[in-house]
């Protein structure tokens, strides 16, 4: 064989281990088995290795106005007591707290530019959402709208503040929200779409922050964990003449997240004076800091069933050592499991223990402005027509310690509806609550007095509600 010879073999050679080469690579990307006309055609024409392609230009980021959005949202429901009281109240809600009446809870308005929650780079946002609604009696800011409306429906801002993604200090960076916000505490949220249940937990109703006015930062110190700090203004306030107690409150936390999200844990402290300065108290108010300590754990371990369990402690200090004064102090557990029936239905179940433990946290509130009164400490205890933990507050007469119970049973129904209405959601539940001490804090009826006192240990509710999202642009 001459050197022509050898020189074709060898190219021949090479030529045919790259076409098995290539060959196998087929048979890889196939799950490791060729089809058998694939065994059988030809040789290609093309290249046994592709030639690669020139790289193309990375896609440049959206505009900042790109992501913007406007949107709306409406609720409307009624909870039906078979017992309805003589103040018309069911006691131990609050946002679904009118008996045997429909209630527009909620019409929001909201426009965003949210941060982009992948963003590796600086990236800036805003949100401002308003609301008009009966729900917005106990949602307000103190010092904002909130007694401009006696009605009750009122208007309320929700929140108004600039968000920013800060990559700095960590890997994950640093979240931050600045101006006012709803409080990242607790397992429940004041935007219906974001709960389960038409009626609130006790714990969201009388445990935990509604909203803030402050700064806010996240920080993502690694996949696993996220540290959470704040400055603000306290409970539901804004700024001057809205706090009512002029000092700063803090909140700090952490929050873990297992098992690729599956496994997540919330675990949320507030501290700071609460107390109204004007409330006739026999101390300083801003001496008598209050804590709220809050932990939510969500397991969301099989694809069609989330448990949900919440952990709440809150105590006012200073207040509980003053003379002739019990202070504030409770503690509740509330535990949610939602399991997907289908993509349209959804079963839900709440099962809570709520210890008021001073009597005065558990209240109805019967007068539209009632419930900002209170936190404003215009009036000595509450209104007389209001009642705390089955007793009337005639003569400055102060609840009783009750340990609350509350089992709750939903269905959330999701129907088939045009794009620009998805997320609409029918959510009917039935309710009963039990007081499991010797009060009597449901039924109210009217006193001699004036005021109204309970009469019963137990309640039972029907509610059901509607929550209809929209996109504006």
């Amino acid at each position: 064989m001459n050197t022509k010879d050898k020189s074709r073999d060898a190219a021949a050679a090479r030529a045919g281990l790259l076409g098995l080469l290539a060959l196998t690579a087929t048979a890889g990307l196939c799950g490791g088995a060729l089809p058998a006309a694939a065994q059988t055609a030809a040789p290609s024409a093309e290249p046994a290795v592709p030639i690669p392609e020139k790289p193309t230009a990375a896609a440049a980021p959206a505009a900042f106005w790109d992501t913007f959005k406007l949107s709306g949202q409406l609720e409307v429901g009624g909870t039906f007591n078979p017992r309805q009281a003589d103040d018309g109240v069911n006691f131990g809600h609050l946002f679904t707290d009118k008996s045997n009446r429909v209630l527009l809870n909620q019409a929001l308005i909201t426009a965003e530019r949210p941060v982009d929650p992948k963003a590796t780079g600086f990236d800036f946002g805003f949100k401002v959402q308003g609301m008009y609604g009966s729900d917005a009696r106990y949602t307000h800011f103190l010092g904002e709208l909130d007694t401009d409306i006696s009605d009750t429906n009122q208007l309320d801002i929700v929140e108004a503040n600039v968000v920013a993604h800060l990559p700095v200090l960590t890997e994950g960076g640093i979240d931050v929200k600045a101006g006012q916000y709803p409080t990242p505490i607790g397992a429940e949220v004041i935007d219906p779409k974001g709960n389960f249940l038409y009626s609130h937990s006790y714990i969201f109703n009388y445990g935990i922050p509604l909203k803030h006015t402050g700064i806010l930062t996240t920080t993502h110190l690694n996949d696993m964990f996220d540290l959470y700090l704040s400055v603000d203004s306290g409970v539901n306030t804004s700024l001057g003449d809205g706090d009512n107690n002029g000092a700063p409150a803090f909140l700090g936390g952490v929050g873990v997240n297992l098992m690729d999200g599956k496994l997540t844990i919330l675990g949320l402290t507030h501290i700071g004076p609460e107390l109204p300065s004007n409330a006739g108290l026999p101390f300083n108010a801003n001496h008598s800091m209050r804590f709220i300590n809050d932990v939510v754990v969500t397991a969301k371990l099989w694809d069609d069933l989330t448990l949900i369990t919440e952990l709440n402690y809150l105590q006012d200090n200073l207040a509980l050592n003053a003379n002739g004064n019990r202070g504030i102090k409770s503690w509740g557990i509330a535990q949610y499991g939602v399991y997907n029936l289908t993509d349209q239905f959804a079963l839900v179940a709440r099962g809570e223990l709520f210890d008021d433990i001073s009597g005065n946290v558990v209240a109805s509130f019967v007068g539209n402005n009632d419930f900002v009164n209170a936190e404003y400490g215009r009036t000595a205890l509450l209104d007389p027509r209001d009642r705390v933990s089955g007793t009337n507050l005639d003569a400055g007469i102060v609840g009783r310690h009750t340990l609350y119970s509350s089992l709750t049973l939903g269905v959330n129904y999701k129907p088939p509806v045009p794009e620009r209405l998805e997320g609409l959601v029918i959510r009917p539940e039935i309710r009963f609550d039990q007081a499991l001490n010797s009060t009597k804090p449901f039924d109210g009826r009217n006193t001699a007095g004036g005021g109204t006192a309970g009469t019963s240990n137990h309640q039972l509710t029907f509610g059901i509600d509607i929550v209809v999202p929209f996109s504006l642009f």
